[in-house]
């Protein structure tokens, strides 16, 4: 009995080390910030202003604001969890091309902004940048567009849970940190404390605003089944599009269907309601499976429409009406 008792203390005092060291650790493996510029919008061509704005706790927070001077709606862009505002070029030259105000920041930590990133501040910082774009340059919230990639998306979507802006893009998104945790580290994440929540999925079900989610079945670092997950807490009107390629560069592998898509939510949503939805995936005998590993229990096999990853067309990539979208899932074998 002695013996048991002590195996005991020993086994709860090596998970309360595991945790104290991962709690530790999580910031320095979900942040990665890069202080360095390489670039300007002006090495794209585009004109910009240099914006520095406060959070509600102090910290100064860098950013650029991209006018078109034609149009009365803003895009504001929340980045994923690595490099700062300079690596995004691709990103604005895309939304500078739809025609549309561009009003881009670094969280606290990143690039130019002071601070060190965590999630309460992350969505501290979300709220000042909307705070500038609806007090300083007086625009409508009707008239603000949020857009977030990977980590950017569940900023996005908490702060799209506040106020009511006109559209959410979320592209790349996962639907909890705690589900990411547990496809990348099954048993670890089980045994350890989570230090950030980051429930795109929890805060979508208090969305009101039209929301268009993106995704790739390809993508290798958040998978496509968490973003789907995502999409099915989000409340209508919403939208789902299929893109090709992996995580960071799948939306240029994506064009030029990536940009139309994109234009025909902000732009022309009416019209993409009476859209059909098309089945990305079916079972049958010789179909072919998804890229990644995570898929497999799913047992899910590729859309005949799309063929194998290899054949994925970029002109295949089409919006799915989410009316339908959770149905075909489930029916497809997704254990959403």
């Amino acid at each position: 009995m002695t013996r048991l008792i002590k195996n005991g203390l020993l086994l709860l005092s090596g998970l309360a080390l595991l945790n104290g060291a991962m709690y530790l650790q999580q910031p320095s493996m979900t942040f990665f910030p890069y202080p360095e510029f390489g670039q300007t919008p002006a090495d794209w061509g585009l004109e910009y202003e240099e914006v520095s704005l406060e959070t509600e706790d102090g910290i100064k927070l860098h950013g650029w604001y991209l006018p078109q001077p034609a149009s009365k709606q803003v895009l504001l862009f929340f980045h994923g969890n690595a490099g700062n505002i300079s690596h995004r070029g691709d990103s604005l030259e895309v939304f500078h091309r739809l025609g549309l105000n561009v009003f881009i920041f670094d969280y606290r930590g990143y690039g130019k902004s002071q601070g060190k990133p965590g999630e309460a501040g992350l969505y501290k910082d979300a709220r000042a940048a909307w705070n500038y774009l609806t007090h300083e340059r007086e625009y409508n919230g009707k008239d603000i567009i949020l857009f977030g990639r990977s980590l950017g998306g569940a900023v996005a979507a908490r702060l799209a849970a506040e106020v009511q802006p006109g559209r959410v893009i979320l592209e790349s998104t996962f639907s909890s940190a705690k589900d990411m945790a547990h496809s990348f580290f099954p048993i670890l994440s089980r045994l350890v404390l989570l230090r950030y929540q980051f429930n795109t999925a929890a805060y979508l079900k208090q969305v009101k605003s039209p929301v268009l989610m993106l995704h790739s079945p390809q993508d290798e670092i958040v998978p496509f089944r968490l973003g789907a997950k995502a999409f099915q807490a989000a409340n209508q009107p919403k939208f789902f599009a299929t893109m090709k390629g992996g995580h960071n560069g799948g939306f240029l592998l994506s064009q030029p269907d990536y940009e139309k898509t994109l234009g025909d939510f902000i732009f022309r949503m009416k019209e993409m309601s009476n859209r059909q939805m098309l089945p990305f995936y079916r079972t049958g005998k010789g179909a072919n499976p998804p890229p990644d590993k995570p898929y497999k229990k799913a047992r899910l096999k590729r859309d005949f429409l799309y063929g194998p990853p290899e054949r994925i067309r970029t002109s295949d990539l089409s919006l799915r009406r989410a009316a339908l979208y959770p149905a075909e899932l489930r029916a497809a074998g997704w254990g959403l």
